[in-house]
């Protein structure tokens, strides 16, 4: 599947894959101190600054899910999100992912030129799953055992790979049911969402899996403790190990990674792929 149709007749285009996300994190509290911005002029600057980096796709997120997070209300996430967005759609017709879990902001965000709904909980609110029919939206359905607050605490799988991926295949049986189209899905096995280290691992080594679905894949392995575990360094010195993982994502077949660092990640994956010319197959 390389082309996604989105709202207002665009289109995403994914047969140069993978595609890259660039984060902008609207909190006070997101888990990487470099991403957070909470004016919306500077959000809108640093932005247009990821697309001139080479940013394919903006994911706007106005609530923080890091682990041990408490849930906000749609006031807040919708004060926090629609100044930046309203700057940026006035400046930029980008193409937009909104990071929620609330089908209010989603459907407040769509009506402001947002393209893309992000949303961690899988559209397992029946009024998001609405939203996202009514609209014509991209969603990415992403899986997460538990909820922030409390998915780190103890996870456990027999089979994470597999167990995650025929959870995000129900999901996507489940909203195709209720009126979403198989062209509007992208799944994301949601790395560090109530999985501990070697449960990304398995995940991201079986990766294939999930590209074998036929639905495109997104990888969010950016800054992750993950790459903090396998290299011994801090968020802020996790740049090395976020362009490691996404070429190992790339190599795969995943179809979008997204990161805090676009630029780096064009350039490596760049790089990458004209160096292993079959690195969007299974090796």
């Amino acid at each position: 599947m390389n082309l996604i149709t989105l709202p207002r007749g665009r289109t995403l285009d994914l047969s140069q894959r993978p595609l890259v996300m660039g984060i902008l994190n609207l909190t006070p509290d997101s888990f990487f101190p470099g991403s957070r911005i909470q004016d919306p002029d500077i959000a809108a600057e640093k932005a247009l600054s990821l697309l001139e980096d080479g940013a394919d796709i903006l994911d706007l997120g106005a609530e923080s899910t890091r682990p041990g997070s408490e849930e906000i209300s749609e006031d807040e996430e919708l004060h926090r999100l629609l100044p930046a967005l309203k700057a940026l759609r006035a400046r930029s017709a980008a193409i937009i992912s909104i990071d929620t879990r609330h089908a209010g902001v989603a459907k407040a965000a769509l009506d402001e030129g947002a393209d893309i709904i992000n949303d961690i909980s899988a559209l397992q609110d029946p009024a998001m799953t609405e939203v996202v029919v009514r609209s014509g939206a991209v969603v990415v359905l992403m899986h997460m055992l538990g909820n922030p607050k409390h998915m780190q605490d103890n996870p456990v799988y027999m089979d994470c790979a597999q167990e995650v991926l025929d959870f995000l295949l129900n999901r996507a049986r489940e909203v195709i049911e209720a009126g979403v189209q198989p062209s509007q899905i992208i799944l994301d096995p949601g790395l560090g969402f109530g999985k501990k280290v070697e449960h990304n691992l398995d995940i991201m080594r079986r990766l294939y899996l999930f590209v074998e679905s036929g639905y495109p894949v997104l990888i969010g392995a950016s800054r992750k403790r993950t790459i903090g575990e396998l290299t011994g360094k801090p968020v802020e010195e996790r740049l090395a190990g976020s362009l490691g993982a996404a070429c190992a994502a790339c190599a795969q077949g995943a179809s979008i990674v997204r990161v805090h660092d676009v630029g780096a990640t064009k350039d490596a994956l760049a790089v990458f792929k004209a160096m292993m010319p079959n690195a969007n197959g299974r090796t």
